[in-house]
């Protein structure tokens, strides 16, 4: 058995949630793409995947395989560049999509970055919703939450964190609240990602809240939001790398600490995984090391 190539199938499998999807992403036939996984089950004497008729889904031990496959075949992957490497220079240029806090995030250390690899040039393009990659020429786009599309490759890199803020001015006149219920009281402004602006989710611990909310102020933007809400203009959840040095400098108070914002995942898409260009892969490595170097988008618990 191809083990490197069994992991492959597995995690696309896992990916598409179907082994029609993984086989046409692969070039393979499912009868080819279901024995892989098969064998891959035999030889770990574990079951990876629940199948049914008409669903699939991961078995525990599944969900735990998954960073451990996703390493070997990265590891393998690295290896097959390296093979060639000494000799290839990382040049082009490549096309990002990301949210605006993570883009202000990431063009602090794009300057190291792109000194490194002298020929590369990289085209930073923020937006809060999913692009069209294909149809746009976009290489990598970083996505916030879960990714329904199940033609792309996704990466999950690290988890958002969030803080509801508020302007000292705005409170003084208003006042503070302490649990969600409060917020109904208060001014909200709302930044929205693919249409969602009524909500916010916040989490006790153990469950997420929801809060319905009527926003005097919708942005589709973090940065607008956040000017706004220095202005004194109502409350919103802003991301760390946005309120943290507000916080800190006592320009923002960070509300409601026992119910934080819910975290969402932060995933880079791309369209194939297949033949991905040295120019993608070394900016796609830096995604993920930039992210890494944050302790709050690093790990999953707060």
């Amino acid at each position: 058995m191809d083990i490197v190539s069994a992991l492959r199938a597995f995690l696309r499998v896992a990916e598409t949630g179907s082994f029609s999807a993984a086989a046409l992403d692969l070039n393979l036939t499912q009868p080819a793409v279901s024995r892989q996984v098969s064998a891959l089950e035999e030889h770990l004497n574990t079951r990876l995947l629940h199948r049914t008729t008409s669903a699939l889904a991961l078995t525990a031990e599944g969900e735990h395989m998954i960073p451990m496959a996703l390493r070997v075949v990265e590891a393998v992957d690295a290896l097959n560049e390296a093979s060639s490497a000494e000799t290839a220079l990382v040049s082009g240029r490549v096309r990002l999509t990301l949210p605006a806090p993570l883009g202000l995030y990431v063009s602090d250390r794009l300057a190291a970055f792109l000194e490194r690899h002298p020929s590369l040039s990289v085209e930073l393009i923020f937006r809060e919703e999913p692009s069209d990659l294909v149809g746009e020429g976009i290489d990598l786009e970083v996505r916030l939450g879960p990714v329904s599309d199940s033609s792309l490759m996704c990466r999950r890199i690290g988890w958002t964190t969030a803080f509801l803020v508020a302007a000292p001015s705005y409170l003084e006149q208003r006042g503070a609240l302490r649990t969600p219920d409060d917020i109904s009281g208060h001014e909200c402004i709302c930044y929205s990602r693919a249409g969602d602006g009524r909500s916010w989710s916040f989490c006790d611990g153990s469950d997420d809240i929801f809060v319905r909310i009527a926003p005097r102020l919708v942005a589709n933007n973090a940065v607008a939001v956040h000017r706004a809400v220095l202005a004194g203009s109502g409350l919103a959840i802003l991301s760390h790398i946005l309120a943290c040095p507000d916080i800190e400098a006592g320009r923002l108070v960070n509300l409601m600490p026992d119910f934080p914002p819910a975290r969402l995942p932060i995933s880079v898409v791309y369209p194939s995984r297949r033949n991905m260009p040295l120019r993608v892969r070394t900016v796609l490595d830096f995604l993920v090391e930039a992210v890494k170097e944050d302790p709050l988008m690093a790990s999953a618990s707060s």
